[in-house]
C-alpha cells in the first residue's frame, strides 16, 4: 500500500506533515482515480446512451463497464440491479421515496436503529409524515451494540421495511446484519442496509447477506464525490415506481401517458456524473488490486494498536466499545469539548472529525454533545497513530 499514490497526503499543514484521520467522512483519491477523471474530460466527455457518435458510444461503454464492475464487487445477481446515484444519501432517499410510494400506507411501520446516520433517519421520517406511517427504533446498549431481542419484539403485521447501518459511522460498530436480515425475512419484511461505512473496509456479498437493498457512496471508498450506488433485488425494482422523472427513465412520453424504461434506467433520470462513475470503477479496481481482506487486516491492526495506546492516557473515555468494530475510534478527554481538542490537533497537522457526526440520536443516548473521531484507511500508518497519540497528550496538557 503505497502512500505516494495519494498526492494530497504529501502536503504539510501548519508546517507539519498531514496526518489524515477523517476517513469516515471522506477518503482521499489515488492517482489512478484522478487520472481517470482527467482523461474523461480531456478525451471522452459526452452524454451517454443517447448518441450515435463515437464519443457518446465510448462514454456509454465506460459507464456500463462500471455497472458490471460494481455488480461483481458486491456480488449482485444482475448488473441491472445496480442503480447509480449521487451518493448513499440519494440512494437511501430513492429507496424511501420509491418503495414508500409503492408499499407504505397509513399506520404501517418502518424499523430503523438508534445508531443511524441522519441520512437513514430523515428520509424515513419524510415518508412517515407523508403516509401517516410510524417509525420504530431498535435500541442499543452502552457498548454501541443493537439489542436483537428488542429488535425481534418490534415486528408487527404492520412492519413494512427495516433500514439499518451495516457499520456505524459514529461508533464503528459492525452490526450483525445477517441476523437482522434473517429475522426480518422470517416476518416477510425486506431490509435495506446503509453500507456507506462498510464497502471500503469489509467484503460485501449482497447475495450471501440476502439483503433487499444496499446503498453506498463512492467518496468513502477512494472514488470521486458525486457518485453512489443503490443495489436492489430485481423483484423490488420491477415493482417500485421511479424516483424522479426526466430523460433516460422513460420508454415513451405523450401528454396523455408516460411508460417507464427497463431496469436500471427506470431509476436513472437525467444526465449522470459519467466521469465520477468511471472514477468509481478505478477506485474499486485499486482496492481489489490490494485486496479487501488485506485492507481490513491493516486497518484492524491500526485500530487495535491505537485503541490500546489511547487507553493508557488518563481521562480518555471511549464512545462505542462493541466487540466487532471497524477502524473508527470515538472518544472524549475528560470534560473537554471535542471541538477544542480538534482545533489543537489540527494545528499539529492531525485531521480528525469532531461533533455529532450526523448521528445526534447516538449522542443523545450517551448524553454528550459529540465526540472526537479518528478513522483509518488503507494509507494510514502506525507512525501516524503515534503522532495522533502524542498530539492528544500535548492538547490535553494545553487544555489543563
Amino acid at each position: 500500500m503505497n502512500r505516494e499514490e495519494f498526492p494530497i497526503l504529501g502536503q504539510q499543514i501548519y508546517h507539519r506533515p498531514l496526518v489524515y484521520l477523517d476517513n469516515a467522512a471522506t477518503t482521499h483519491k489515488p492517482q489512478v482515480v484522478i487520472d481517470a477523471l482527467c482523461n474523461y474530460y480531456e478525451t471522452i466527455n459526452s452524454n451517454i446512451h443517447r448518441g450515435v457518435h463515437y464519443l457518446s458510444q465510448l462514454a456509454t461503454s465506460e459507464f456500463e463497464l462500471t455497472r458490471k464492475c460494481v455488480q461483481q464487487f458486491i456480488h449482485a445477481t444482475h448488473d441491472y440491479e445496480i442503480i447509480f446515484t449521487r451518493g448513499a444519501t440519494e440512494a437511501i432517499n430513492l429507496v424511501a421515496a420509491s418503495f414508500g410510494r409503492t408499499y407504505i400506507h397509513e399506520g404501517d411501520e418502518i424499523i430503523v436503529s438508534e445508531m443511524e446516520h441522519h441520512s437513514n433517519i430523515v428520509p424515513w421520517q419524510f415518508l412517515c409524515e407523508d403516509r401517516g406511517a410510524v417509525l420504530r427504533v431498535i435500541p442499543m446498549n452502552d457498548e454501541g451494540v443493537l439489542d436483537l431481542t428488542a429488535y425481534e419484539r418490534l415486528f408487527t403485521p404492520k412492519t413494512k421495511i427495516v433500514a439499518v447501518a451495516h457499520i456505524s459511522n459514529a461508533l464503528g460498530t459492525i452490526n450483525e446484519v445477517g441476523k437482522l436480515i434473517k429475522v426480518a425475512h422470517e416476518h416477510q419484511v425486506p431490509v435495506m442496509l446503509d453500507g456507506a461505512q462498510a464497502v471500503a473496509h469489509e467484503p460485501v456479498d449482497v447475495q450471501a447477506l440476502d439483503c433487499d437493498f444496499y446503498c453506498f457512496s463512492g467518496h468513502k471508498m477512494y472514488a470521486p464525490m458525486g457518485v453512489g450506488v443503490m443495489y436492489g433485488k430485481e423483484r423490488w425494482l420491477n415493482e417500485m415506481k421511479p424516483y424522479q422523472g426526466g430523460g433516460e427513465m422513460i420508454s415513451s412520453v405523450t401528454f396523455e401517458k408516460t411508460t417507464y424504461n427497463e431496469l436500471p434506467f427506470k431509476f436513472e433520470a437525467g444526465t449522470p456524473s459519467v466521469g465520477d462513475v468511471i472514477g468509481l470503477r478505478k477506485a474499486i479496481e485499486y482496492m481489489q488490486g490490494i485486496g479487501i481482506e488485506r485492507i481490513r487486516a491493516h486497518e484492524e491492526a491500526l485500530l487495535g494498536y491505537t485503541t490500546e495506546a489511547l487507553s493508557n492516557i488518563e481521562g480518555i473515555r471511549f464512545i462505542g466499545t462493541a466487540p466487532r468494530k471497524a477502524a473508527v475510534i470515538s472518544f472524549l478527554i475528560g470534560d473537554t469539548h471535542p471541538y477544542d481538542v480538534g482545533v489543537l490537533l489540527d494545528h499539529q497537522g492531525v485531521a480528525v472529525r469532531t461533533g455529532h457526526h450526523c448521528a445526534q440520536p447516538v449522542m443523545n443516548h450517551f448524553r454528550i454533545p459529540g465526540t472526537i473521531r479518528a478513522s483509518f484507511a488503507l494509507y494510514n500508518t502506525q507512525e501516524e497513530a503515534d503522532i495522533l497519540i502524542q498530539a492528544i497528550k500535548k492538547a490535553q496538557s494545553m487544555l489543563q
